[in-house]
């Protein structure tokens, strides 16, 4: 059983009687990301009617963006499905016929692949010598055991020396070069080959992590995260399809494009509109026209219009445009938070978020795809990963403005070449691809083809015919790819940002306790964190028992484990998506994306 308890005295407080009235509670999503596009499905399939989205750009999906040129689709966002156990994009996108594996569980050293079906990775010095195979491969199995290292501390509660050493990337390094030079038996020169390899692999753990370095990643908190078991995916349609499959039987009247918003006012105190002449809109307001199929303008079921009635949420966007809600659910980016949260919000967070909000990290990943009239790589070669030789000894994966491409770790080989053309894709990550972001397409494209050849030591490889790369640190509505555990962070704080905030500390708001809580977590097309106190209200049949429709009374809500205070058994809790669960027990749920 649940124990509920209720701050404030009064049963009839403006929410209160506002809910009551109004019948069906006005839900706002921001952002139609993945995140947000679930959460209003799941809304609508549960019977919610007045549920709207807002959308800051001029497209649905977020980070994911499918770009289409000539016959080929590239992924400048989301790329693979990683893992298919449980894993429900995955499902979705199998369920529609979209996938097609792209791993075939080979050879792989954590998340770095060595060999594939469609070659081996080439890695190659800055003196334009490849690495000898044997070397690698040997390189790679002493990183692995390392690896695998970084994962007992969270895993096993092993404890971290000191804070200074709470670092993925300073543990990695200090004790893959360790057993370099503590090995009696390898020549000089091998060594220095090895030692320098660690850096280019930090660079690759970098990307993955979407970090500036490893060495901001914590130690102690990295094994809290996993990937889902199972082959990795693409989908050659583009990963756009799945967000077009999430968005299916969305009425088009329901997202709102072009809609940046201001601030959420998330209180009573607060929720009024900044100034005289912004007024709380209508409900046939809407702008745009609403799709076929879908309700348009009309007033979903029991709702009426009071303007002079006290709404615990006011939504003001940037065009002055305020939208009365009893709940909003907030997507937005981790670096939108960070940049924004104190105009954001208001009142602003509470500490606690705020300090979490500080906490975690994120950064940026970069895609540079090159496309060439002919191959200048063999067929057997699936990627060109660059290793500079001058960083065995180096401590840093920090560059001044003007070697940022020192930060790209290497290309891949697209395939098949039937489908793609002949097309390498880049990886850049950190500050780096923060000032990459800032230079024109003509720069990048001559800065990259220098390294081909510098590399390669081919010093007739030509430009590219066509550049195409992804600015995700630089773009308002994103500012960065996803986000990563911090130094100094942990699981707890992506806990404490998804707690939902109260109405306000005079109204009755419902503290549900028990097992039926169940802890929030980003949805992510790449992996789950492990749930280690998650309970079994994620199972099939005990996952539909745990809905709440907008139809339920109170005591169907009591049947199915909720407890309500009498003044406020309007508020709704719901799930979205399968194993991806968010509370709505307050005015305002912020749920960061990591996607």
């Amino acid at each position: 059983m649940q124990s509920c308890e209720s701050s404030g005295d009064s049963a009839d407080d403006p929410l209160s009687c506002g809910l009551r009235r109004r019948g069906q509670p006005r839900v706002v999503v921001i952002g139609a990301g993945l995140a947000g596009l679930a959460a209003a499905k799941a809304l609508l399939e549960q019977g919610f009617t007045n549920v709207t989205v807002l959308e800051a750009s001029s497209r649905i999906g977020g980070r994911v963006q499918s770009v289409k040129l000539g016959h080929a689709t590239f992924e400048l966002g989301a790329t693979w499905i990683h893992g298919s156990h449980g894993n429900p994009i995955y499902h979705l996108a199998e369920a529609n016929g979209l996938l097609e594996e792209t791993t075939d569980g080979e050879r792989s050293v954590g998340r770095i692949s060595l060999y594939s079906k469609n070659g081996v990775a080439c890695y190659l010095t800055n003196h334009g010598r490849r690495i000898p195979k044997d070397v690698v491969e040997e390189f790679s199995d002493l990183y692995n055991e390392v690896y695998n290292l970084t994962q007992e501390f969270f895993r096993h509660g092993k404890p971290v020396n000191a804070e200074s050493q709470n670092s993925v990337g300073v543990f990695t390094r200090e004790e893959v070069r360790n057993r370099i030079r503590d090995d009696p038996d390898e020549p000089e020169a091998t060594k220095r080959l090895k030692l320098a390899m660690i850096q280019q692999y930090l660079k690759v753990e970098s990307c993955e992590s979407s970090s500036h370095s490893m060495d901001e990643v914590s130690l102690s908190a990295f094994g809290e995260w996993t990937e889902i078991p199972g082959a990795h995916h693409i989908i050659p349609s583009g990963f756009m399809r799945v967000v077009e499959l999430l968005a299916e039987g969305i009425p088009a009247h329901v997202i709102q494009l072009g809609k940046p918003v201001r601030c959420v006012h998330w209180n009573q105190a607060s929720a009024r509109p900044r100034g005289p002449e912004i007024e709380p809109r209508g409900e046939g307001d809407h702008n745009h026209d609403a799709g076929e199929g879908s309700q348009g303008g009309e007033e979903p079921p029991g709702e009426r219009q009071d303007e002079d009635e006290q709404w615990p949420v006011l939504v003001e966007c940037e065009d002055c445009e305020v939208i009365p809600a009893d709940h909003v659910i907030v997507t937005v980016s981790l670096g939108v938070l960070k940049r924004q949260h104190a105009s954001f919000f208001q009142p602003g967070l509470p500490t606690e978020k705020v300090v979490a909000i500080h906490r975690l990290g994120i950064g940026t990943t970069d895609k540079i795809f090159l496309e060439f009239e002919e191959p200048f790589w063999g067929p057997e070669c699936n990627s060109l990963q660059f290793v500079w030789e001058d960083e065995a000894e180096s401590r840093t994966l920090t560059y001044p403005p003007e070697l940022w491409y020192r930060k790209i770790c290497g290309f891949d080989v697209l395939y098949p070449p039937e489908r793609y053309g002949h097309v390498l894709s880049g990886w850049i990550c950190g500050e780096e691809a923060l000032v990459m972001e800032k230079c024109d397409d003509e720069a990048v494209a001559e800065i990259c083809t220098e390294m081909l050849r510098q590399f390669t030591g081919n010093p007739n490889i030509p430009k590219p015919r066509r550049i195409l790369r992804s600015a995700w640190g630089s773009n308002p509505y994103f500012r960065g790819s996803y986000s990563y555990t911090q130094v100094g962070s942990s699981g707890a704080d992506v806990e404490k940002l998804a707690k939902p905030l109260p109405y306000t500390e005079s109204s009755k708001t419902a503290d549900i306790k028990g097992s039926r809580y169940c802890e929030s977590f980003p949805l992510s097309y790449q992996g789950s964190r492990e749930q280690h106190r998650m309970d079994p209200c994620l199972g099939s049949a005990e996952r539909r028992d745990f809905f709440l429709k907008a139809s339920d009374t109170s005591k169907e809500a009591e049947r199915k484990g909720w407890c309500f205070s009498s003044a406020h058994n309007q508020q709704m809790m719901f799930t979205v998506q399968e194993a991806q669960l968010w509370k709505v027990a307050g005015a305002l749920s912020v749920i960061p994306t990591s996607s």
